[in-house]
């Protein structure tokens, strides 16, 4: 979905949950590196779009396929997804299934639909699990490939919900213009007093500011809030 696309929403409630990944130059790219049959890019880092409730994918997932998955919320008992939650590193649904098996429902629908060997890798912010960038194809993913799909997982999934991140983010989190101004000088390695002159806040109102910012995004300190915020493109 296209950046203009977007710009037709008022807020990322009214986007559509799910959303078709062309095969565009990125995709495209990538399947020239490691071939695959589907890719899906779920999650993003805001409540309550955060992986495992397929509140946000883009895919190019049969439209069929995850109209079911979707409908019947199959997503609540799939073991693949139940797996990736209590892990950090990759999850292939042949092992998961070898140790816990799918619905006959959800075996049913993947066999239907031609989609194989799903392999999952989580997307994580410190502890949080808010992401998954998933792999399928019939001819299971060997070792050498699980190990470059692991090292650019971030990447694709950063890639992909950028804009949509960008574009609703600060909304989503209510970051006010103070709050942004503060952390877009604090980001430039400015002391207080010194985004104080420069925002022309009181100091108190600089540091209230920082403390209310640093909670919305969950940050532990200033340093890390500055971080976040540069992280999710919130400022430069």
């Amino acid at each position: 979905m296209a950046t203009s696309e977007f710009r037709d929403y008022p807020d990322i409630m009214s986007v559509p949950r799910h959303r078709r990944i062309s095969s565009g130059s990125f995709v495209t790219r990538l399947r020239g590196a490691v071939a695959f049959d589907f890719i899906a890019v779920s999650g993003l880092d805001l409540d309550p779009y955060r992986f495992g409730m397929l509140n946000s994918v883009d895919s190019d997932f049969p439209p069929g396929f995850l109209e079911v998955y979707h409908a019947e919320k199959l997503y609540l008992s799939d073991p693949v997804v139940a797996s990736a939650k209590g892990v950090d590193d990759c999850v292939t649904e042949a092992d998961v299934f070898a140790v816990t098996p799918p619905s006959a429902r959800l075996a049913d629908l993947l066999r239907g639909y031609g989609v194989f060997n799903r392999t999952l890798f989580p997307i994580r912010r410190n502890n949080l699990l808010f992401g998954a960038v998933t792999f399928t194809r019939r001819l299971p993913f060997d070792q050498g490939e699980i190990d470059f799909l692991r090292r650019i997982a971030g990447l694709v999934h950063s890639e992909t919900t950028q804009t949509l991140m960008e574009t609703f983010a600060t909304q989503s989190l209510k970051l006010s213009v103070g709050e942004l101004t503060c952390l877009r000088f604090a980001g430039q390695g400015m002391t207080s007093e010194q985004v104080s002159k420069a925002a022309s806040y009181t100091v108190e109102t600089v540091n209230t500011y920082m403390k209310t910012a640093s909670r919305k995004l969950n940050a532990k300190n200033r340093a890390h809030a500055i971080a976040e915020a540069l992280r999710r493109n919130l400022i430069d």
